[in-house]
């Protein structure tokens, strides 16, 4: 039985543990689990200085970093409730989730891949707005009452890192204890945001107990133990970077070693300098490594690990992973925001042909179904949408009721919106997506989404987007577009109008003009006709 019920509580034990363990290395800095610990404690004591109660929604848009875990968990520590946010929004999409969040806090990132975040957050809060609270710092989002810049320089409304933990230091380290007392298992620990076919991004509402069960359960079936080194690549905006990798971790006493942006250079360099023995992914990822022609140039031999997922997984990965990596531990997994991140993993000692081909079996704790149109569960090899039910499964919506009780049944199954298989032994493949959702280079991109978007362009009359096979990404979009009367709106204009409007991995590849769409007798545009054109 562990000793943690609550994610501070956790902060806690493994500061106590595994206090002379090294931590976390970001750049030049390296820090023990007991200095981690002491920096989230003070993080804590300056959330609470900052006046967030239990249940306030703190915000973090910022890459990974010691940072953005020092902010996240300092915050979840005095009892707030996490709101990630991608970075790979533009500031309209940031300004939508703080708004609907009513988040009170956020940490920002100052300047990242060229885009000053703070500049593209006051353009999308703070202009045409009406000041109505001279404590808010952007007119536009009246609930976001302190907006910390994670960087040395901060516009004078802001406050910077060092500013706002040292207005903790009048709360002692007994006041912070008592806040985290406050809290229990049942009690929220974030709300993770992930974009709905409704083109309106949704908040999965997670609690402490479903967090560090979860990952508690995915740290033994990958094997991740003390000690390890863990490079994460994976954002911490997500599910897989957050949980997955820097709550692990600290589970399991490994040390992490945060990248903030995808280069294979960095990459092998990384794996190489800090001898990193887990390496978790989606598959191009892990492709781009083998293929790098620099690769035999740098030691890769610590790497024991591999957890991928995300995409089909083809069986020449896994086994170049473990026959020119040396890679013991090849493991395939499937999960969304709505269930914790996790639904289904392989097992260690499953054949290659079987991690390759599918995403494993149920996790301890929950059930797995492939059901039909009306819930009734499949035969095995029967095609159907995945269902999930147990203690994985989000308490819903935040404030969405009505989408709360179209994705859960009443006895509690969550809909997936994926369409999969199982086998004789309850091994999950996925075939499809009802939702239409594909996924470009490990990130999830919605069609209705995209459209929506695209919809707010002057001279775009109509607009189907879909997903279309690229050799590097896997997939991406490809958006079929009707112009307006008079309009003469080239391909090479609209996706240069989207990357300035839209995250980058949302952006159409390949833009095609047509004089209308698709469509059947309710309206609803056909896409299979528009796969079948390519």
């Amino acid at each position: 039985m562990n000793d943690w019920g609550t994610v501070p509580e956790l902060v806690r034990w493994s500061a106590a543990r595994h206090a002379e363990r090294e931590a976390v290395v970001d750049g030049r800095t390296r820090i023990t689990y007991a200095e981690l610990g002491a920096r989230i404690e003070r993080s804590a004591a300056a959330c609470l200085a900052s006046g967030v109660q239990v249940g306030d929604r703190v915000a973090v848009w910022a890459p990974n970093s010691l940072d953005w875990i020092v902010a996240a968990l300092g915050a979840v520590s005095a009892g707030a409730v996490l709101v990630p946010l991608n970075t790979r929004f533009k500031g309209t999409e940031a300004a939508d989730v703080l708004r609907r969040s009513g988040a009170r806090l956020l940490f920002v990132t100052g300047t990242f891949l060229g885009t000053s975040y703070v500049a593209s957050l006051r353009r999308a809060a703070g202009e045409g707005a009406r000041v109505t609270d001279a404590r808010v710092p952007l007119p536009g989002l009246p609930s976001l009452e302190d907006v910390v810049v994670l960087s040395e320089d901060a516009p004078p409304e802001f406050r910077t890192w060092k500013e706002y933990v040292a207005g903790g230091e009048g709360v002692s380290g007994e006041e912070v204890r008592a806040r985290e007392r406050k809290l229990d298992g049942g009690c929220l620990s974030d709300i993770i945001y992930t974009s709905g076919t409704t083109g309106r991004p949704k908040g999965a509402v997670i609690t402490h107990e479903q967090t560090l069960r979860a990952y508690d359960i995915w740290a033994e079936l990958a094997g991740l133990r003390v000690g390890d080194r863990y490079l994460i690549i994976n954002p911490f905006f997500h599910t897989f970077g957050y949980k997955a990798g820097v709550i692990a971790c600290v589970m399991r006493g490994a040390t992490m070693v945060p990248q903030p942006v995808f280069n294979v250079e960095t990459a092998l360099a990384n794996i190489a300098a800090e001898r990193i023995s887990v390496l978790p992914g989606p598959p191009t990822l892990h492709q781009s490594l083998l293929d790098h022609p620099s690769r035999p140039a740098y030691d890769l031999s610590a790497l024991r690990l591999v957890v991928t997922g995300a995409a089909v997984v083809p069986l020449r990965l896994v086994e170049r992973l473990r026959a020119e990596l040396g890679v013991e531990t090849v493991l395939t997994a499937y999960g969304l925001s709505e269930a914790s991140g996790v639904v289904t993993m392989c097992r260690r000692d499953d054949p290659p042909s079987l991690i390759a081909s599918t995403s494993g079996r149920a996790i301890p704790g929950t059930e797995l179904r492939v059901a039909d149109a009306s819930g009734a569960p499949l035969p095995p090899e029967v095609p159907g949408e995945v269902l999930v039910r147990g203690f994985n499964v989000m308490r819903g919506y935040y404030e969405d009721p009505g989408a709360t009780a179209e994705a859960i049944t009443p006895d509690g199954w969550l809909r997936t919106g994926d369409v999969g298989v199982l086998d004789d032994s309850g091994n999950l493949r996925i075939t499809d997506r009802i939702k239409d959702m594909f996924i470009v280079g490990g990130f999830n991109a919605y069609p209705a989404e995209i459209e929506q978007l695209l919809r707010t362009h002057p001279d775009v009359a109509d607009v189907a987007v879909i997903g279309v096979p690229d050799p590097r990404l896997g997939e991406v979009a490809k958006a079929y577009v009707v112009r307006r009367p008079t309009s003469t709106l080239t391909s090479d204009d609209l996706i240069a109008w989207s990357r300035r409007e839209m995250a980058n991995y949302k952006v159409p590849r390949a833009v095609e003009f047509v004089g209308e769409l698709p469509r059947n007798a309710s309206g609803k545009v056909v896409k299979g006709v528009l796969r079948g054109r390519g």
